[in-house]
């Protein structure tokens, strides 16, 4: 799926983590094993990577919870160990659990939180119920969180995070386990917040989610970044990306016809069923699809659908990081 915000990143790096390593015991293996990475204001950038990959390790780093064994990360230019406070006002952070106070109301949540950041008690209500509007939860501010959905409790921990108006938003899993209805909701919502200026970390493993949200992606795999680019530019990495794929009826179509085609790399031919055929042709020349057509045409097989090959991100991902579980 295409990014389907406009693009609102700037050139300039508000995160930046260099040479960062992590080792939670000195004979033990390294958790993060040197990451160099930057994330631009504006951005949404998401963290892909297997269970034990690093992305924890790595945000835990640059949110202040964990401290590094080598290395540096900086937010807007103040060091996460050397300056942590200063850190905590410049991010929030969106765990996947929901930590909110369940035996208070919504408003308390936000209030409460707002209060820790030093906000007047004028201020920290007006701005809990304008979140609370915004993320359509205003009728049921007075409830307790007790009798929230999942939908609901993710939407107040979002809203929850924005009470201090961090520059940087950090979300782990933001949408697991959430109905279609809510996770649209909340993919809106981030591609929103980043038109409003605020800059979002997203780990994730829906692929969907990271292919339509995030501006650049970094794959993570045994504590090292194994690939940094924008979707599209990952699937690139595909060594059989692109080409053409033809559903045909009609006789069997003969892979050698389509194999001569200029610029084609490869052929795969199955049956389809009910006197159809799909064929694949991979290669990347510039009148490959023309060519496919003709030789359709020419062979006397009807053409019922023709679309452009491109890979999912979901294929970049097993290509990168392997088939073995973890």
């Amino acid at each position: 799926m295409a990014n389907l915000g406009c693009g609102m990143a700037s050139e300039q790096e508000i995160v930046r983590v260099a040479g960062l390593r992590k080792r939670y015991r000195a004979d033990g293996p390294d958790a993060v094993a040197g990451i160099d990475f930057s994330v631009r204001e504006g951005e949404i950038f998401g963290l892909l990577g297997p269970n034990g990959a690093g992305k924890t390790t790595t945000i835990g780093v640059i949110t202040t919870r964990v401290r590094p064994t080598a290395g540096s990360a900086t937010v807007d230019g103040h060091d996460v160990a050397g300056e942590p406070v200063a850190v905590k006002r410049l991010i929030a952070v969106v765990p996947q659990m929901s930590n909110l106070d369940r035996s208070l109301t919504a408003i308390e949540n936000l209030t409460f939180h707002a209060a820790y950041f030093g906000a007047g008690r004028r201020e920290r209500r007006e701005r809990a119920m304008e979140l609370l509007e915004r993320f359509g939860l205003g009728e049921r501010a007075k409830e307790k969180v007790a009798t929230y959905s999942g939908g609901m409790a993710q939407r107040l921990m979002i809203a929850r995070a924005l009470m201090h108006q961090p520059r940087v938003l950090f979300l782990d899993e933001p949408t697991t386990g959430l109905d279609p209805q809510s996770r649209h909701f909340l993919w809106e919502t981030m591609l929103d917040l980043r038109t409003r200026g605020t800059t979002l970390v997203l780990t994730t493993h829906d692929m969907a989610e990271a292919d339509r949200l995030c501006d650049r992606i970094a794959v993570v795999d045994h504590g090292r970044i194994i690939a940094l680019d924008t979707p599209r530019g990952l699937r690139g990495l595909l060594p059989a990306e692109a080409g053409i794929d033809l559903l045909l009826e009609g006789a069997p179509p003969a892979a050698a016809r389509f194999e001569a085609l200029s610029g084609a790399e490869k052929v795969e031919v199955s049956e389809a069923g009910e006197g159809r055929w799909r064929v694949r042709v991979y290669g990347t020349g510039a009148g490959l699809a023309s060519e496919a057509l003709a030789t359709t045409s020419a062979d006397g097989n009807g053409l019922i659908e023709l679309r452009r090959l491109e890979g999912s991100l979901e294929d970049v991902f097993m290509h990168l990081t392997g088939r073995e579980m973890r």
